[in-house]
């Protein structure tokens, strides 16, 4: 049995990868469909009809099992959450790869008039989730149907509670060994992006998306009547006062070059109209794309509340919650994707100058602990209404699943395939 090996070295240019005048220039509406992904759709549909939110996905695992099971790859399952690990073993022994989507939906009702309308009221597929599920089951069956022709092992992540911040999905499935036994070379993950057209992608090396922290804090002063302020401690001035300088944070506490943000979302506070407050809950988030800032965040934050409730005569409690780490591509795991990419859609419609979203995912996580790349995957349609995500109308090109299902499988075949070669050139450097 001859396995196939399909990588070629790259290397990075003027911040771009040089994709070869080799390069198909298949545009998003020729892209062919071979049969492994002849039901890429159907899958879509169904999940996209049956969601779940975070913590709640099990419906979803059975789905999924029975779909991998009809493909005839073993997969494995958790007692403490709903994620599945599958495996696809090739015709050697050799690298091994992951590939993650995420399964859970968001608490929204969906507006879209379609057959594939959700069917649970209050629940929605508003982040593409079902898509990103879809995208790996084709690119499972691809994988099953080939794997005489490449060496080494595909991981396949189905991963529950992406949505559930500041916690995430991610650790558990870390924690229980996903990236171990056999230990993980690479990881690759995408996300669905209205914002690009249907047959771009968007792929930078470095910061992808950003950090996200999560605090609240309590402002504690007294309360006394309207008529007599003096008597009492206002926790809605001390909450005007914060306000502002939290922004001043940004502004002279941070390197004005560093993309920062502290934002309340909510305040709560107060009793009634004629009532000096004696308490305001402010709570809010911090996004970042330095780990570096990211740490000095909550002592500033701490510092600047400090003083000023001091001048009020006031005091505060400040529970911060380190979120999702800022998601960093790798560079040469970037390059892969941007190589199969530009061979498959043509080098013209890999977006490499994108700007970095601060918006956060927990595939950081794996990141942070094994090389990695995470791409996003235009599927707006060109010159339509955007349909943003987290709303209840977003939906997008299904056109853009087979793309993200060949993009995935080409590079995870060039990234085996560029381990296999690596350890054969260490090996010779040992003899």
């Amino acid at each position: 049995m001859v396995c196939v090996t399909i990588y070629a070295k790259v290397t990075w240019t003027k911040d771009k990868c040089p994709v070869g005048k080799e390069a198909l220039n298949i545009l998003a509406d020729k892209i062919l469909q071979p049969p492994a992904l002849s039901r890429i759709v159907e899958w879509r549909r169904h999940l996209h009809a049956y969601p779940e939110v975070s913590g709640q996905e099990y419906e979803t695992r059975r789905y999924l099992l029975d779909e991998l099971a009809k493909m005839g790859i073993p997969a494995r399952t958790f007692e403490c959450h709903a994620g599945i690990m599958a495996t696809v073993e090739g015709c050697a022994p050799g690298g091994v790869i992951a590939l993650r989507a995420d399964m859970d939906a968001l608490p929204l009702e969906e507006k879209n008039a379609v057959g594939y309308r959700s069917q649970r009221q209050g629940i929605m597929h508003a982040c593409g989730h079902d898509g990103h599920m879809a995208i790996l089951l084709g690119v499972a069956s691809a994988l099953q149907q080939s794997r005489d022709k490449w060496a080494g092992t595909v991981k396949l992540l189905f991963q529950p509670s992406e949505e559930d911040a500041p916690r995430g999905g991610a650790p558990k499935m870390i924690k229980d060994g996903v990236l171990e036994n056999p230990k993980v070379d690479a990881i690759f993950g995408l996300h669905v992006w209205p914002e690009l057209p249907c047959g771009d992608i968007g792929i930078i090396r470095g910061p992808q998306m950003a950090s996200s922290d999560r605090f609240s804090l309590r402002l504690i002063g007294a309360s006394a009547h309207a008529a007599n302020p003096h008597q009492g401690i206002d926790a809605i001035m001390m909450a005007g006062d914060v306000l502002n300088a939290f922004s001043r944070i940004i502004h002279r506490r941070v390197d004005p070059r560093e993309a920062v943000t502290i934002s309340v979302g909510t305040i709560r506070g107060g009793e009634r109209y004629n009532v000096v407050a004696g308490e305001v809950l402010l709570e809010g988030t911090v996004r970042t794309l330095s780990e570096a800032i990211r740490k000095q965040i909550p002592a500033i934050i701490r510092q600047v509340t400090e003083g000023i409730c001091a001048g009020y005569g006031g005091s505060f409690e400040l529970d911060y919650q380190h979120g999702y780490p800022v998601l960093n591509n790798t560079d040469d795991e970037a390059c892969l994707v941007v190589l199969t990419a530009g061979r498959l859609l043509g080098s013209e419609r890999v977006r490499t100058d994108i700007k970095p979203a601060l918006g956060a995912e927990d595939f950081a996580f794996y990141t942070d602990s094994v090389p990695g790349a995470f791409f996003l995957l235009g599927c707006g349609a060109d010159g339509g209404k955007l349909r943003p995500l987290h709303s209840g109308n977003f939906d997008f090109d299904e056109r853009a699943l087979f793309i993200g299902a060949r993009i995935m499988e080409d590079t995870v075949l060039a990234a085996l395939s560029r381990v296999q070669q690596r350890k054969g050139a260490t090996a010779k450097e040992s003899r």
